[in-house]
């Protein structure tokens, strides 16, 4: 492990430097197993839920069942991030996964509302774990100049869940009942267990004593719980300004300046200060994330709103709706990680990939009653390749950026970003949404951006017309905001700073052997 006085990027390129097992390929398959079950369960738990309503009961209390995962999901992943460079990022990782499965199998098994809230808060504290350990592993077993030839086995599984997702859940729920959309993470968690107990090799943790950052975990627990409610509830529960949610607004700050003040002074910080200040690059990356995320989600939650309600598609098959995105986000993946990786250049895709993503928004938000399916794929191709050049590589910058000892708390912060920038996102969009529909007349069926598409064939024709034109123009704002989002992203991109790569191709085997001398099994 490098000493405290390498520099990111550079001193620390070669006591950072790790032997890729060879059947990497393998490792890897067993490491992104754990992210698509991730990915998947929220968005088969999505699908099941309204038959999960009309069985257990307590409408009134759905929005906490993703709440509840979301906020502990993100309050967590800090803390495994610590853990894993603390302890052992392997058996932190497996710890997350064996946390996730009982969750779930707990969940599968709730007879109230109340239960399967609490049930799934404790299956998003594994969560947590299992995405932050995942990038954390990958940092660890490859060094960013090797990692471009891998990339696109992060961005198919990241689209395979995408799109698999609501049609597993679909059929899940359909033939085998609800709780089956809980209970199939089971088998698959077992095999990425196995499978990475037996194939995993990271470098070994820290040795000698282990202090824990309580305060610090208990400051960021607060903090995340402070934002998360606050998006959650602002413009549904709460107006934007009212009294609840300014209140949390001031509530976050005076927590995050608490928690900036705690970690400037804890012997072993849980967000090391040094990953923002070591350079640049960094806080940038944190950046294209945040902004990335928001605008993602409003893509990816509201695309499929709309070609079903205004355009006609199929409800049955919505996660083939995303596949024009998908498509362009692996593709673009592939081909930035393979540049990368042979000349060791990155900036260029960031700021390509914003600028993209910036165009394919303000596309996007020029839909309205008219535009055709082919139009909207169109627009969504460069939507996904955008997202292909900047999310993937940005995950690359930041851990670049860190030391060994650093990488858990690097990859567990920068998806701490992403998922606060969403959630932030769809407060926000879900307000625009909400609006559009009430100041276009929209007499919406089932209030408006949680209705049911086929609804609308029971309205009158001029309600029907009227409620269109509403989701339309809602769609419009949402991805104006999107695009207007992805510009302060390409502001961003154009400062990073062209840090070499480390794991310099032909660098030296004896640093190499040297380096990974202390990998456990």
């Amino acid at each position: 492990m490098s000493s405290p006085s390498s520099t990111p990027g550079q001193g620390a390129a070669t006591a950072d430097a790790v032997e890729v097992p060879k059947n990497i390929r393998w490792v890897l398959l067993g490491v992104l197993l754990a992210m698509l079950l991730s990915q998947l369960d929220g968005l088969i738990v999505g699908t099941a839920m309204p038959t999960v309503v009309a069985d257990i009961g307590g409408l009134d209390h759905i929005s906490w069942v993703v709440t509840a995962y979301t906020l502990t999901t993100a309050c967590s992943t800090p803390v495994w991030g610590k853990l894993g460079d603390l302890y052992d990022r392997k058996g932190m990782f497996l710890g997350s996964i064996v946390v996730f499965l009982i969750g779930s199998v707990l969940s599968g098994q709730a007879s109230s509302m109340g239960e399967l809230i609490g049930f799934r808060a404790l299956q998003g504290i594994g969560a947590g774990g299992l995405m932050a350990g995942a990038f954390a592993l990958i940092g660890a077993l490859l060094p960013p100049r090797e990692r471009g030839k891998y990339q696109g086995m992060v961005a198919i599984t990241q689209a395979v869940g995408s799109i698999g997702g609501p049609l597993v859940g679909g059929f899940i729920t359909g033939h085998l009942g609800w709780r089956w959309a809980f209970y199939i993470n089971v088998p698959i968690g077992l095999i990425c267990i196995v499978w990475c107990w037996m194939l995993l090799k990271v470098p070994s943790a820290r040795k000698g004593k282990v202090v824990i950052d309580w305060l610090g975990i208990t400051l960021m627990t607060a903090m995340i719980s402070a934002v998360v409610m606050a998006a959650t509830w602002a413009g549904s529960t709460y107006a934007w300004g009212s009294w609840q949610i300014l209140g949390l607004a001031a509530v976050a700050v005076v927590l995050l300046i608490a928690f900036i003040a705690s970690q400037k002074r804890a012997e072993e910080p849980l967000l090391p200060l040094r990953i923002f200040t070591g350079q640049r690059n960094f806080p940038i990356a944190a950046v294209l994330l945040t902004v990335a995320g928001v605008a993602m989600f409003g893509g990816t939650l509201y695309l499929p709103l709309y070609q079903q309600t205004v355009q006609g598609a199929s409800a049955t098959n919505s996660g083939l709706l995303l596949l024009p995105m998908m498509a362009g986000t692996v593709v673009a993946s592939l081909l930035a990680g393979k540049v990368m990786s042979k000349t060791g250049k990155y900036k260029i895709f960031p700021v390509l990939g914003a600028a993209l993503l910036a165009i394919g928004m303000g596309l996007l938000s020029t839909m309205d009653t008219t535009t055709s399916p082919v139009t909207t794929s169109a627009y969504m191709v460069l939507v996904g390749i955008g997202t292909g050049f900047t999310i993937q590589m940005a995950n690359t910058i930041a851990q670049n950026s860190v030391e060994l000892r650093d990488m858990g708390a690097a990859s567990a912060a920068t998806n701490l970003f992403r998922t606060l920038g969403g959630s932030l996102g769809v407060a926000v969009f879900g307000s625009l949404f909400t609006s559009a529909i009430a100041g276009h007349g929209g007499s919406a069926p089932s209030e408006g951006a949680h209705a049911d598409p086929s609804a609308i064939d029971g309205m009158s024709p001029a309600a029907k017309d009227a409620y269109l034109h509403a989701v339309a123009h809602g769609t419009q704002q949402i991805f104006l905001v999107g695009a207007l989002c992805a510009a302060a992203a390409f502001v961003a991109a154009v400062f990073i700073k062209e840090v070499p790569l480390r794991g310099k191709a032909g660098a030296g085997k004896a640093a190499v052997h040297k380096a990974a001398a202390g990998a456990d099994s």
